[in-house]
């Protein structure tokens, strides 16, 4: 591509990663706290640019999309392009229950901001410039990814959904990314952003459960005492008060 500028971060990787990238041209530049989020929000502070192409440096996304996607994002206008992972035939490329993690996190952002959302973990994206510096970037590692597409959709901002390649990873290399650790990491800022920006829907949705818990506690409690007049299960009444008093709980205040 014409024109494009090569930002290669280091985050203290142990291989000649940063010296091979460097010998091909690209500016080379490290970031010594450890985790994607930190090295995504390092670059974004420190890059001037019009146009920002976002990708992983594993070689599993198909490099040659990004001319695809500027274009996408320059003639919306959008001011953000998601690459969907489309696993080239016959490849592997998402280890076992990424996948099935990666819809069912698809399937909860989709609910509470209601928007079809393909691929919230993808890590291959262009921004318009005004994304990028409106961008806070909380998130210190692979939540990252989760952090930019909820901010897209809180901010409803232009943006559209393109398929690109994935492939296998390189043979010897592995990912950082851990199922489960990452995975808890990544439902609980979830979690966090839907009571943030969604506090009505959030707190409306925690309010129900714990009511309907209440009522699956209390309701045989109170057909006893009009049978024998006597409350027998004291821990079970212990337990049904507190969940009436979170369903009547509006949540903190700001």
């Amino acid at each position: 591509m014409p024109g494009i500028v090569v930002y290669v971060y280091d985050n203290l990787s142990t291989d000649a990663t940063a010296e091979r990238r460097r010998a091909a041209g690209a500016i080379v530049r490290t970031e010594t706290t450890k985790g994607k989020g930190n090295v995504v929000r390092r670059a974004f502070a420190d890059i001037e640019a019009d146009v920002y192409v976002m990708i992983d440096g594993d070689d599993t996304y198909d490099a040659s999309a990004a001319p695809l996607m500027i274009k996408t994002l320059l003639d919306g206008p959008y001011d953000h392009v998601l690459g969907v992972r489309k696993q080239d035939e016959g490849a592997q490329a998402y280890r076992a229950g990424h996948e099935t993690g990666n819809r069912v996190l698809n399937g909860v952002v989709g609910k509470v901001f209601g928007e079809n959302v393909e691929d919230m973990l993808s890590g291959y994206r262009v921004f318009s410039r005004r994304f990028v510096k409106s961008f806070p970037a909380v998130s210190r590692e692979f939540e990252i990814e989760t952090e930019l597409t909820v901010h897209s959709l809180h901010l409803r901002v232009a943006q559209t959904q393109v398929h690109v390649g994935f492939r296998d990873r390189p043979a010897g290399s592995e990912s950082k990314l851990r199922t489960y650790h990452d995975g808890f990491k990544i439902l609980a800022l979830i979690i966090g952003l839907a009571r943030h920006e969604r506090p009505v829907a959030f707190y409306g949705l925690f309010g129900t459960l714990s009511w309907l818990i209440s009522l699956i506690l209390i309701t045989p409690i109170v057909v006893q005492f009009y049978e024998i007049h006597q409350v027998p299960r004291f821990p079970t009444l212990f337990l049904a008060s507190p969940c009436s008093c979170w369903a009547a709980w509006p949540g903190p205040r700001a």
